[in-house]
């Protein structure tokens, strides 16, 4: 027997179907997720934290679920939309179906729903607050509790998903660098593709201050992704520009090259509909190769694509673009160590074409070690 559902977009667009997952009541911020493959690590991302994500793909939950695929704890979505379930799951390293992950985690969903033209709308309408129930069918009483939810502009929510005690990720192998790797909502393959590298990262939470980065003697400070708006961080900000200010070698990855871009003094804004999947294509401009990335995004950073611009720490560039909309896609200074991208080069589910940046962030810590 199945259980009626509705989703109630802001704009009062409503579409039907039956309940996945949790049976209830949710709302958030909707978009749309673009990747044919990693629902998984999609749902446990904290940076969908207060969103409800509709995959475009139309098969989801074929792979079941396993326990090595999670990028956290939690499943952090705050509802879930897709088109057609899979009705038993099929690989060797599946535990349980997706619907029962849902349900056990409490996440409100709902399935049957044409994603294809949820999509549509909301490419020409732009992402907006929206509701899921499988409790009430009562578009008007689900509308006016939509349009009562507080907007993501504004938010400030990387305090919500970030680690409340700092913990060590040991370097695989011999030691090399230690990292300093402010948790502004990191996913859990990031460490590990720097412990590959042999760095021991030390994760802080969200609030850490310039004393508790220092305390851990880093060769570098990496900043994470996470939810919510870059410009209600002002206190992560101000951490990340006394960290340039002793020009210690600095990498960030998504909500971390928001914190950069504001750093140096740039503007952030809301993208219309935002970059979410595995298949988006970024040109490197200080090496003109192409890549296929992974994002989950919603707002960028305002900054000249051509040419160098000044910052408080001397004149910094725009290093990667985005080939679908000309979105920043990456920044660094070009005097001093520090760099980041928009997207996400640790991407569970791949693509991997972006790895070689972990790289040259280790590079930059070798040289500052070298200088000193």
């Amino acid at each position: 027997m199945t259980t009626e559902a509705i989703l109630v977009l802001e704009d009062g667009r409503v579409f039907r179907g039956e309940a996945y997952g949790a049976v209830g009541e949710t709302i958030g911020e909707i978009v749309f997720n673009t990747g044919m493959t990693g629902y998984q690590e999609t749902l446990t991302d904290p940076s969908y934290r207060r969103q409800i994500v509709a995959m475009t793909a139309p098969h989801i939950g074929n792979t079941g679920v396993n326990r090595e695929d999670h990028e956290s704890s939690k499943i952090w979505v705050a509802g879930y939309v897709v088109r057609d379930p899979a009705r038993v799951p099929s690989n060797w390293r599946s535990t349980h179906p997706l619907a029962d992950e849902l349900d056990r985690q409490g996440v409100v969903g709902i399935s049957g729903v044409d994603t294809r033209a949820l999509t549509r709308h909301l490419r020409e309408r732009g992402a907006m607050r929206a509701g899921i129930s499988s409790v009430s069918t009562d578009v008007d009483a689900l509308l006016d509790a939509v349009r009562s939810a507080p907007s993501m502009a504004g938010a400030n929510l990387a305090g919500e998903v970030s680690t409340t005690e700092t913990y060590v990720v040991p370097a695989v192998g011999e030691k090399r660098f230690t990292v300093a790797a402010i948790d502004l909502g990191i996913k859990g393959m990031t460490p590990r593709r720097m412990s590959e590298r042999g760095v021991e990262v030390h994760v802080l939470p969200a609030h850490s201050t310039i004393d508790d980065v220092l305390a851990v003697s880093p060769d570098g400070v990496f900043m994470s992704n996470g939810p919510g708006d870059p410009a209600a961080a002002g206190d992560v900000v101000g951490l990340l520009q006394q960290v340039l200010e002793r020009r210690v070698p600095f990498f960030g990855i998504c909500f971390g090259n928001q914190m950069f871009g504001r750093a140096l003094g740039l503007g952030t804004y809301k993208l219309k509909y935002g970059h979410r999947g595995i298949n988006q294509p970024v040109q490197d401009l200080t090496t003109g190769r192409v890549e296929i990335t992974s994002h989950n995004h919603g707002f960028a950073v305002d900054a000249p694509l051509d040419g160098s611009f000044d910052t408080p720490y001397g004149p910094a560039r725009v290093t990667h673009v985005g080939l679908n909309d000309q979105v920043v896609e990456g920044l660094a200074l070009l005097d001093a160590p520090a760099f980041s991208v928009q997207y996400h080069p640790e991407a569970g589910a791949g693509p991997h074409d972006a790895a070689y940046l972990f790289d040259r962030f280790v590079d930059l810590m070798n040289a500052a070690k070298v200088d000193a």
